[in-house]
């Protein structure tokens, strides 16, 4: 049986004032736990928490301020399998991409706990004689952080490990569909003595408890990941107090196949980028774009990668694809997958929900061919495993067809001539080009969208100073005094 999950405000673990969610696993549709969400007023007691922790905090010297964290990452490193096992439960996610997932943070944790004795400000030099002018690097203050489903472990600690060595408390709201994984981050964070106040969760739906926190005026930054809608209300409410805000907002990646491309490695790096956590994931390859010359042997080759896919239950060691995480997800991929057959898409394969013993929001891994660049299916974010297929003829059109999105956040080349490569980093118009390899970030990298895939960026020495503000000091000495 799940552990009760609570807020977690002020160094308190405290029961919910607002509605009962029903937590429900999507692979067997059973309810695993009903949480009682926190009330806007709870939201406001959190920030309250976290503002006056951060007075304190910030004056510690920023290596105990990552000491911290590295015993966070201790803790993680010795409960990975159990906290795998949660993330299975609350988003379907097969148990060793959880694992994956679980692994990763601790590494993440460490590499941010580094950036304590890195925090570097800058002398620039004076117009003037007898002055020096410093810029130094300070804490934000009070950072939100709203996380999404897909990485709820791994988009937690992109808000909890920087703003804490930077200087900074955080109020970290988790998506209604995951709250399993960060009310045992809860735990840990009591367990490892970090300062009440510091980090706080509070559980909740977006539009009532997620405003709350954004809309309040004792918080200097908010860190979002999730949908473009979402992030398009976010900056309207912080607009308000002029808050600062980092926005990730997914994408719709192409993926540009060369007729020189190896097609054997290039289908396993697709089937890859396209079926990793059922196709829930932001920087996925969304849209495929194929030479020609090539466009029937690879669509063979990626036709029996997606036919090895092993659907079932995400805790089954057998499993390679879980369910989507919940029936609005599947009901939106089964609609989009639909209007494009009615707009003259042919399935090579799948394009239908399933079931695994009778239960689960199930999708068939999909390959759709005969697409257009105009249609809907190519130009929505899917977020499942559906992949769009467009021929083409020359890397100048298959340039245009991939710039020509809304969206800006990841993309990828497959080719063997360095000429064709460097072409379309150049001219590709996105925050990250992938070279003959799969979609996924590092963590050391700079992982940051253009267009209308969002504003600032995660991850890597960007990502960390995200979480600092500037201070200009113009110092005059010597005024003639002997």
């Amino acid at each position: 049986m799940v552990e009760k999950v609570l807020q977690y405000i002020d160094g308190k673990f405290v029961e919910g004032n607002g509605p009962v969610y029903d937590d429900i696993n999507p692979a067997t549709e059973e309810i695993i736990t009903k949480v009682n969400f926190a009330s806007k007023e709870q939201a406001n007691e959190a920030v309250d928490a976290a503002f006056e922790a951060q007075k304190k905090w910030e004056k510690l010297p920023a290596i105990d301020r990552a000491r911290y964290v590295q015993k966070v990452a201790q803790k993680i490193r010795e409960r990975a399998p159990d906290l795998a096992r949660l993330i299975s439960l609350d988003m379907g996610k097969p148990l060793k991409e959880a694992i994956d997932e679980v692994n990763a943070i601790p590494e993440y944790l460490d590499y941010m706990a580094g950036f304590a004795r890195r925090i570097e400000g800058e002398i620039i030099e004076s117009d003037r004689p007898n002055e020096n002018i410093l810029l130094y690097y300070e804490p934000m203050g009070v950072v939100v952080g709203i996380i999404p489903w897909n990485y709820p472990l791994f988009v937690w600690a992109r808000k909890f490990a920087p703003a804490l060595v930077a200087g900074d408390s955080v109020v970290i709201k988790p998506a209604e569909d995951t709250p399993l994984i960060i009310n045992e981050m809860s735990k840990i964070i009591d367990e490892v003595g970090i300062p009440g106040g510091v980090v706080n969760h509070v559980f909740g739906y977006g539009p009532e408890v997620g405003t709350e926190l954004v809309k309040n005026k004792k918080v200097s930054m908010v860190s979002f990941t999730g949908s473009v809608e979402t992030g398009s209300t976010i900056m309207k409410i912080a607009a308000d107090n002029i808050t600062k805000v980092s926005l990730e907002l997914g994408g719709k990646a192409p993926t540009i196949v060369m007729d020189d491309a190896d097609l054997e490695k290039t289908a396993n790096y697709v089937a890859a980028s396209r079926l990793l956590n059922a196709g829930q994931v932001c920087n996925a390859a969304e849209r495929l774009y194929l030479h020609e010359k090539i466009a029937e042997r690879f669509l063979s080759l990626l036709k029996q990668k997606f036919e090895q896919v092993k659907l079932g239950n995400p805790l089954e060691e057998s499993t390679t694809m879980g369910p989507l995480v919940n029936r609005d997800q599947l009901e939106k991929v089964t609609t989009l997958t639909q209007r494009a057959l009615e707009s003259g898409a042919k399935p090579l394969m799948g394009a239908k929900p399933t079931k695994v013993n009778g239960k689960g929001y199930y999708y068939l891994p999909t390959i759709l061919v005969n697409v257009t660049n105009d249609m809907e299916i190519f130009r929505k974010e899917i977020f499942g495993p559906v992949e769009p297929v467009v021929t083409f003829k020359d890397l100048n059109e298959a340039i245009e067809m991939a710039n020509d999105n809304e969206y800006g956040l990841t993309s990828s080349i497959f080719t063997q001539n360095l000429d064709t490569a460097m072409k379309a980093i150049n001219s590709l118009k996105y925050g990250e080009t992938y070279v003959n390899r799969e979609h996924f970030e590092a963590i050391q990298g700079f992982h940051a969208g253009w267009r209308k895939s969002g504003i600032g960026g995660d991850d890597g020495k960007h990502g960390f100073y995200e979480f600092l503000k500037t201070h200009i000091v113009y110092l005059q000495y010597d005024l003639g005094k002997k």
